[in-house]
C-alpha cells in the first residue's frame, strides 16, 4: 500500500495548483502520480509502460494549458489570426518537442528517475501521429512550430485521420502495407470538442428562388450530410508563452443510428450512415484510381475545408464584427492545390448563407486566401472531371462557372481575338472530357501565389501559371521552404546541439543565422575532433537500430550514404542502385580493388498501387541480399532498406548521415525539406540542381556540395532533339554491364524476368534520365569516395555546411510569409503570469 499513499492528493489548494502547473522536479513527479491515479485509474505496481507514458504526457500537457487558453482567448479579439490549411500535419512525437519548448527536459528526467523510470524509454512508447505521409506534412508541422515560436497567432486546420497512411514492412524484399493504428494506445495531446461541430453537405441538387427583397438566391438540397467534430491539440513555441491551436476534424454521421431500420430487422442498415460518414476520415489519400476513390478523395478534401471555414466565420462573428470584415480576422494559407475548393466554399458561405453580394464576397475571398503551390509534376496539378465534381458538389460547380464567366469576360476585353489564351487560362478545361482546373481556381481566388524555391517559383511564373502571372504579376512571389531547427537539430541531435552551443552559445536555436559563427572554428582541431566523434556516435546509434529492425550489421566507420525519399521514379533510387552495382562489379573483377567502404541506407514508402516504385524496393532488397552475403565484398559495401520511414525514424537517421542523396531528376522537385535536415545535421549533399538543392549549394558553397547530373534546361534540350537511352547504354561498357547483370536474373534467380519492367523502362523510355546522368553521377561518387578518405577535410566541409544553413530555418520562411502576405501582429503571452 506504500505506492498508493504516494499518490494521495495533497490537501492544500495552493499546493494542488503548484502540482498541476509547477515546473520543479518535485511538482512534476507528484503530477505524474496524480495523473496515473486520477486520469488512468492505475497505481504504480499495476501500471504498464504505456500507462506511465500517458501519465507523463498529461502532466506535460497540464503545463501547457494555461498558456494555451490565454492564447486562444485572444483569438476573439481584434487581431489577425493565420489559418494554415493543410491535408497533412506530420507533427511527429509530441512529448520530447514539448519538453524542449517548455524548458523542462532535465526536470522531467530527474522526476522520472525518482520514480524508477527512464525518459527515453517512455518516449519510445509514443506513436507517430498518422496525419501525413510526405514532405508536405513535415513542412506543415515545422511551420506550426515556427508560428508559435515567433508568437504569431495561428490555427492549423486538417483532418483527424483514424488510420493515417500505412505502416510499411518489408517481407521477402517487397513492401507490405499494414494498418497504422496510431490512435489505439491513446492520444493524450488532443482534446475532443463535441460542442464544436458543423454539418457538411454532399451531392443532391440546387434550386433557385427570389427572396423577399426580390434578390436571386440558390438553395442547395443535399443528398447526404455528415458532421465534423473538432479535436484540438496545443502547439507550443520555444520558450515563449504563445501556444497555438491545431484543430483537426473527425467525420461522423449526423444521425449515427437508425432506430426505424433496426426495429424492422435491418440491423446492418441501422448503422449504414455512420459507416459511410466515418469513411471520409479513415485514411489519408484513399486510392484514387477507381472512380469511388476519386469521389472519396474530393469529399475528404471538401469536408475539412468546409468545417474550417465555418469555424473561422463563427470565431469572427464572436468578435461582434460584420461578416464583411472577415478578411481582417483571418489570413488563410492554402497549403497546395488540393485545397482550392476553399475558394468556392467561402463564396458559397458568404453568398448563400450570409447573403453577401457577389462582388463583395469575391473581394472578401481574394483578400482572405493566399496559395502555396508545391508541385511541378502535371499529375499533381489537380483536375476534377465535371460529372464527378457536380455529383458531389453541385452548388460549387455553379459558383465556379460564375467565377469563370466573369473572369473570362474581363480577359476577353484585353485579348478579344486570342481564343487560345482564353482556353489556357479558363478554370474549366474544355479539352477531351471537361475538367475543373483547381490550380487556376486557387490562383484566381487568392491575393498571393508563391512557389517554394527560387527555381520552382520561376517555373510557376514561366510555365504552369504563366498566363495568370502575365495578368497579375504582383501576386506572385517566392518563399523558400524551411525546417524547424528545434526538432531537426536540438531534439534529434543532442550531441551536435551541445557541441554547437558550447562553441557559439544558444541563440542560434531561435536565430539560426547566428550559426554562421561556426565558420570561424572550422579549422579548430578540437572542434573537428569532437565533431567527428559526435557523428560517429550517432552512426553507432543508427547501426544498432538498423540491426534491431533488419538483422543487418553495419559498421559506423564506413561512409553512411543515405537515400531517404518517397519512392517515386523521379527521386531516382534506381540511379543509386546502378552505382552500387557498379562498385560491386569492380570488386567482382578485382576483389583487392581499393574502394571506400560504404553503407547504403535506403528508405521511403511507395503508394500501394505504384508498380514500378514497389519493384524498385524489391530490387534494392535483392541487391542487398547478394552484396551483403558476398565474401569478396568483405564488409566494404552494405546495403540496407530501412522500413517505415517516419518523423520518429527520421530523427535517428538525419544525424547519422555522412552523405545525403538528393538526385531527383532536375525539374521534377519543387523544393524538398529532407535535403535541409540532412545538411543541418552535417551531411554533405550529392545532388542535382533541383528544387532547393541549388539554393543549398549557393549557401554552403559549391566546394562543399557534390553537384552532378544534367540541369533542367539540358534535359529539355536533349529530349527536344529525341532522347534515346540506348545510345548511352551502348556507349558505356560499365553501364551496359550493370544493366545486363540486372536483366540476367543475377539478383533474383527465382525469376530472371522479375526486373524486366525496370530494365525495359530504362532502355526504351528512361523518362527520368538515369542513363543520361549515369556517368556524371558515378564520377561524382568517385570524388565523394576520395574526399571521405581525408577525414579532416570532410569534417571541415561538414562544419561549414552546418554553419551556412541559417537560411533554411522555417522561422525565416514564416517571417517572409508574414511580412509579404499575412501581416499578423505578434501575440505575446506572459509566461510568468501563467505559472
Amino acid at each position: 500500500m506504500q505506492e498508493e499513499s504516494n499518490i494521495t492528493p495533497t490537501p492544500s489548494n495552493e499546493q494542488r495548483e503548484e502540482v498541476r502547473t509547477g515546473l520543479s522536479a518535485k511538482a512534476i513527479k507528484q503530477s505524474v502520480l496524480d495523473n496515473l491515479y486520477f486520469h488512468l485509474a492505475k497505481v504504480p505496481h499495476t501500471a504498464t509502460r504505456n500507462d506511465w507514458y500517458l501519465a507523463l504526457a498529461y502532466t506535460v500537457r497540464d503545463r501547457m494549458i494555461q498558456r494555451w487558453i490565454r492564447t486562444l482567448n485572444n483569438f476573439t479579439e481584434d487581431i489577425t489570426v493565420v489559418a494554415y490549411l493543410s491535408s497533412e500535419f506530420l507533427m511527429g512525437p509530441q512529448l520530447g518537442n514539448n519538453l524542449l519548448n517548455l524548458g523542462i527536459y532535465d526536470k522531467v528526467s530527474e522526476a522520472l528517475k525518482e520514480l524508477g523510470l527512464n525518459l527515453e524509454e517512455l518516449s519510445e512508447q509514443e506513436k507517430d501521429p498518422g496525419l501525413g505521409n510526405s514532405s508536405l506534412g513535415r513542412l506543415s508541422a515545422c511551420y506550426m512550430d515556427s508560428l508559435a515560436t515567433l508568437e504569431i497567432p495561428a490555427i492549423g486546420y486538417g483532418v483527424r485521420y483514424e488510420f493515417g497512411v500505412f505502416d510499411q514492412d518489408i517481407r521477402d524484399g517487397w513492401q507490405v502495407e499494414m494498418t497504422d493504428k496510431w490512435l489505439r494506445p491513446g492520444n493524450p495531446w488532443e482534446i475532443p470538442r463535441p460542442d464544436i461541430a458543423y454539418n457538411v453537405l454532399l451531392g443532391g441538387h440546387t434550386e433557385s428562388y427570389y427572396d423577399k427583397q426580390d434578390t436571386f438566391r440558390v438553395r442547395w438540397i443535399p443528398k447526404f450530410s455528415l458532421k465534423g467534430i473538432a479535436y484540438d491539440t496545443p502547439v507550443s513555441g520555444y520558450r515563449v508563452g504563445t501556444t497555438n491551436l491545431l484543430r483537426l476534424w473527425k467525420s461522423e454521421a449526423v444521425e449515427s443510428f437508425d432506430f426505424e431500420a433496426f426495429n424492422t430487422g435491418d440491423y446492418f442498415g441501422a448503422v449504414n450512415e455512420k459507416i459511410a460518414s466515418e469513411s471520409i476520415g479513415k485514411i489519408l489519400y484513399p486510392d484514387d484510381e477507381p472512380y469511388a476513390g476519386k469521389q472519396l478523395r474530393l469529399a475528404q478534401q471538401y469536408f475539412f475545408i468546409s468545417c474550417a471555414l465555418q469555424d473561422m466565420i463563427r470565431l469572427h462573428l464572436l468578435r461582434w464584427k460584420s461578416i464583411h470584415a472577415f478578411s481582417d480576422s483571418f489570413a488563410v494559407q492554402l497549403n497546395d492545390t488540393n485545397l482550392a475548393i476553399a475558394v468556392a466554399e467561402l463564396m458559397r458561405l458568404l453568398v448563400d448563407e450570409h447573403l453577401v453580394s457577389w462582388d463583395k464576397a469575391w473581394y472578401i475571398t481574394q483578400n482572405t486566401f493566399s496559395y502555396t503551390n508545391h508541385t511541378i509534376l502535371p499529375e499533381a496539378l489537380q483536375k476534377w472531371p465535371l460529372p464527378l465534381f457536380s455529383g458531389i458538389l453541385p452548388r460549387h460547380l455553379e459558383i465556379i462557372y460564375e467565377i469563370n464567366r466573369r473572369f473570362l469576360e474581363e480577359i476577353w476585353l484585353k485579348y478579344p481575338d486570342n481564343n487560345d489564351k482564353l482556353s489556357r487560362i479558363s478554370i474549366i478545361d474544355e479539352s477531351d472530357q471537361k475538367y475543373v482546373r483547381m490550380s487556376q481556381l486557387a490562383a484566381l481566388g487568392s491575393h498571393a501565389v508563391n512557389g517554394v524555391s527560387k527555381i520552382h517559383s520561376e517555373f510557376l511564373k514561366n510555365n504552369i501559371l504563366s498566363d495568370l502571372h502575365e495578368l497579375y504579376p504582383e501576386r506572385f512571389l517566392n518563399v523558400t521552404n524551411g525546417v524547424a531547427p528545434r526538432r531537426w537539430i536540438v531534439l534529434s541531435n543532442p550531441r551536435l546541439t551541445e557541441l554547437i552551443t558550447n562553441t557559439i552559445g544558444e541563440r542560434w536555436i531561435t536565430k539560426l543565422d547566428d550559426i554562421k559563427q561556426l565558420e570561424a572554428f572550422a579549422n579548430d582541431p578540437n572542434l573537428i575532433k569532437k565533431w567527428r566523434q559526435a557523428k560517429h556516435e550517432n552512426k553507432r546509434d543508427l547501426a544498432g537500430i538498423i540491426h534491431d529492425r533488419t538483422g543487418i550489421s553495419t559498421n559506423p566507420d564506413t561512409l553512411f550514404d543515405i537515400h531517404m525519399k518517397r519512392l517515386h521514379e523521379y527521386n531516382r533510387h534506381l540511379l543509386n542502385v546502378l552505382h552500387i552495382i557498379t562498385l560491386y562489379n569492380r570488386i567482382r573483377k578485382n576483389p583487392r580493388t581499393d574502394i571506400t567502404s560504404r553503407t547504403f541506407i535506403f528508405g521511403g514508402k511507395s503508394s500501394p498501387g505504384y508498380f514500378m516504385a514497389n519493384l524498385i524496393i524489391k530490387l534494392i532488397n535483392s541487391v542487398a541480399e547478394v552484396v551483403n552475403s558476398d565474401p569478396d565484398v568483405a564488409g566494404r559495401l552494405k546495403v540496407v532498406f530501412f522500413p517505415n520511414f517516419t518523423v520518429k525514424n527520421g530523427q535517428r537517421v538525419y544525424p547519422a548521415a555522412d552523405l545525403s542523396e538528393q538526385i531527383s531528376t532536375a525539374g521534377k522537385e519543387a523544393s524538398g525539406t529532407g535535403n535541409m535536415k540532412f545538411s543541418m545535421n552535417g551531411a554533405l549533399t550529392i545532388g542535382t540542381l533541383d528544387g532547393s538543392n541549388s539554393e543549398i549549394r549557393e549557401e554552403v558553397g559549391s566546394e562543399n556540395f557534390f553537384h552532378c547530373c544534367l540541369n533542367a534546361e539540358e534535359i529539355y534540350q536533349i529530349k527536344s532533339h529525341g532522347y534515346n537511352p540506348m545510345t548511352y547504354y551502348n556507349a558505356d561498357p560499365d553501364l551496359k554491364e550493370v544493366i545486363d547483370l540486372i536483366s540476367s536474373g543475377f539478383f533474383y534467380t527465382k525469376d530472371a524476368n522479375l526486373f524486366k519492367p525496370l530494365v525495359d523502362s530504362l532502355l526504351r523510355r528512361d523518362e527520368h534520365m538515369a542513363l543520361a546522368d549515369y556517368q556524371s553521377y558515378i564520377q561524382c561518387q568517385d570524388r565523394v569516395s576520395m574526399i571521405f578518405k581525408d577525414q579532416k577535410k570532410w569534417t571541415k566541409m561538414s562544419i561549414l555546411t552546418v554553419a551556412r544553413m541559417g537560411k533554411f530555418s522555417s522561422d525565416r520562411s514564416i517571417r517572409e510569409y508574414n511580412e509579404k502576405i499575412w501581416h499578423a501582429a505578434p501575440l505575446k503571452i506572459d509566461i510568468e503570469s501563467t505559472e
